[in-house]
């Protein structure tokens, strides 16, 4: 019973990793063991298989730049991230580091011009401390005894000097001249073979695993010098470390990494430009190294983008998921049905893709059909607080997504609207949710009337006020929306309204018929301010402008008055949220 659960279980993993468009080696209506098989399959034939099965999907003709279906993988991959390491065998120049840069600018054409890749990349070894550089010299190409002097201490011969030592005689010799105080004749040998302290210290901090700056590595790649075989050079990484294995020292050189066009090719193969770089280096004899070196290119899980890793994870055909709505720290997504087999595959490579910033990933289960619209939401990945907090238009409003409603993507639009505002304006916001709307306005305005009929919504507006300091320009209210426009606009003691905003796209235009009468019990001679209104709502229709209009009209009951229309975006096919904005009519205000 065990083991076949743990079948089951490798299975559902495998199809999670690895979901294939055919039914050749999975299929939900056949046993693990496939019938086209006569024997359950072991671990290493089953990878096989699915390895098969992935490459005979992959495309025929592959673009330009990396690609997961490009490269070849790594020999050890034990983890999720270490199955999308990707191996791309190219070709550098190695050049002096001092001429690294202008060479790059005469070489731009030739070069390696792959995303988020650099193509200048560190060799390791090379670069050595400011400290030790006036030991070396400034200028080795011109300091030949220098030079020579440096190839004894760190090979035990120079040139000229015949056969060299080998590395057990040579490291046999300089311990004999070693003393209580150090080495008599290598003083500087400790400062070449180790590394600075403070190097070290600031390595340790960066978290397990970093990997040293400057050595061709990154968290999204790293690139590596294939050392030819046959060299003949003496093997002194035990003595002075890894990074002088089989090399002599000529000086500090950076990788210009070409392009991959030119991978695996001879000089005779290279574009006239390389071949003058060459030529002139040979003319004028310097010692600094110019050569053609053959380098590993890896390209690690961190490279790859979101829609790149799911390309390869989702089945052939099957939308990538790339868009997402961003509230605090969490991600927003609204999924189709025929991702929700994949759905927690999908929030784990939106949440590593998207760290830190996302530390949530939660989808819309349904639609929003209650009075507080609120929306139900499943956390797929990540912690499961749907409390953030959330930075608009430098105000901070705390939003708890399982109780209130918010929506980022109308930023854009609660800007526009707040343009249309004055310093002598009084708003109104009837449907104010955590205040988005209202706490902005209250620091361009004289006052704000605030409502919502979600009690969690208030408490949430009233939290928010506090945090922005705006809690004495603000009136905060909890009733229904017809209520509180017959209350307000009927008190004595509040202020005249100038702006009144309803962002309710669902059922704003019902409230509207709640304006008529409103100045009803006022004496016509004595002054007023007839507000301007703003309704949001939605509409299917061809004209969704002329069709947002009539309803505005039928709710009013008037005809004769100017409406300016505003499309505010595009929220479904075929469905617009349209922004109405209009100053009430006085015969509706005064309407019996």
């Amino acid at each position: 019973m065990e083991d076949t659960f743990a079948t089951e279980r490798v299975k559902l993993q495998i199809m999670a990793l690895y979901p294939l468009p055919t039914a050749i080696i999975l299929n939900r209506t056949t046993p693990f063991a496939c019938r086209f098989f006569p024997k359950p399959l072991s671990s290493s034939l089953f990878s096989a298989a699915v390895s098969a099965a992935i490459t005979a999907t992959l495309p025929q003709h592959l673009s330009y730049g990396p690609s997961l279906y490009k490269g070849h993988k790594t020999s050890h991959q034990n983890s999720d991230e270490e199955n999308f390491t990707r191996v791309f065998d190219i070709t550098a120049l190695r050049v002096p580091a001092e001429q690294c840069f202008s060479l790059e600018s005469r070489l731009r054409g030739h070069l390696l011009n792959w995303p988020r890749i650099r193509n200048i990349a560190r060799v390791a070894g090379d670069d050595i401390d400011d400290e030790l550089k006036e030991f070396i010299g400034n200028d080795i190409s011109t300091d030949d005894e220098t030079l020579t002097v440096l190839e004894r201490r760190i090979y035990g011969k120079g040139e000229g000097d015949g056969e060299k030592m080998c590395s057990v005689l040579y490291r046999d010799k300089l311990a004999k001249t070693f003393n209580s105080i150090g080495y008599v004749k290598f003083e500087n040998l400790a400062k070449i073979s180790r590394p600075k302290k403070k190097k070290w210290k600031r390595e340790e901090k960066e978290g397990n695993g970093s990997e040293r700056r400057g050595y061709g590595r990154s968290d999204m790649s790293m690139v590596e010098v294939v050392e030819e075989e046959g060299s003949g050079d003496e093997d002194f990484s035990g003595l002075l470390g890894d990074d002088f294995r089989r090399r002599k020292w000529s000086g500090s050189t950076r990788l210009l990494l070409l392009d991959e066009r030119y991978a695996n090719k001879g000089i005779e193969e290279m574009p006239e430009a390389i071949k003058a770089v060459l030529k002139e280096h040979n003319e004028e004899s310097t010692r600094l190294s110019f050569e053609i070196v053959r380098c590993k290119l890896t390209l690690l899980y961190n490279y790859w983008q979101m829609n790149e890793v799911l390309e390869v994870l989702l089945p052939q055909g099957m939308i990538v998921p790339s868009a997402f709505e961003t509230v605090g720290h969490i991600a927003h997504l609204n999924l189709r049905d025929e991702h929700f087999p994949y759905k927690k595959l999908i929030a784990k490579v939106v949440l590593d893709k998207n760290k830190p910033k996302i530390q949530t990933v939660v989808n819309k289960t349904d639609v929003i059909h209650n009075d507080y619209r609120t929306m139900q939401l499943e956390v797929l990945a990540g912690n499961h607080s749907l409390v953030t907090t959330v930075v608009e238009n430098g105000l901070y409003f705390d939003v708890d997504l399982a109780a209130v409603y918010w929506n980022s993507r109308l930023a854009t639009e609660r800007q526009r609207l707040l343009s249309c505002f004055t310093n002598n304006d009084v708003v109104c916001d009837v449907f104010a949710g955590v205040g988005p709307i209202a706490i902005s306005a209250a620091k361009k305005v004289k006052y704000v009337y605030a409502n919502d009929l979600n009690p969690n919504a208030v408490e949430y507006l009233e939290r928010n006020c506090v945090r922005n300091k705006l809690e004495r320009k603000i009136e905060i209210f909890n009733m229904d929306g017809r209520r509180f426009i017959d209350s307000i606009f009927a008190s004595e003691k509040a202020r005249p309204i100038t702006q009144v905003v309803m962002n309710l796209p669902n059922d704003a235009a019902e409230f509207l018929d709640s304006f008529r009468g409103i100045f009803r019990n006022r004496h016509a001679d004595k002054q007023f301010t007839l507000p301007r209104i703003h309704v949001y709502g939605f509409s299917k229709a061809r004209d969704p402008e002329f069709d947002f209009h009539e309803k505005i009209r039928i709710a009013l009951s008037e005809v004769a008055f100017e409406v300016q229309m505003h499309k505010v975006r595009l929220v479904a096919p075929g469905k617009w949220m349209l922004c109405a904005s209009f100053v009430l009519p006085e015969t509706v205000a005064f309407a019996k």
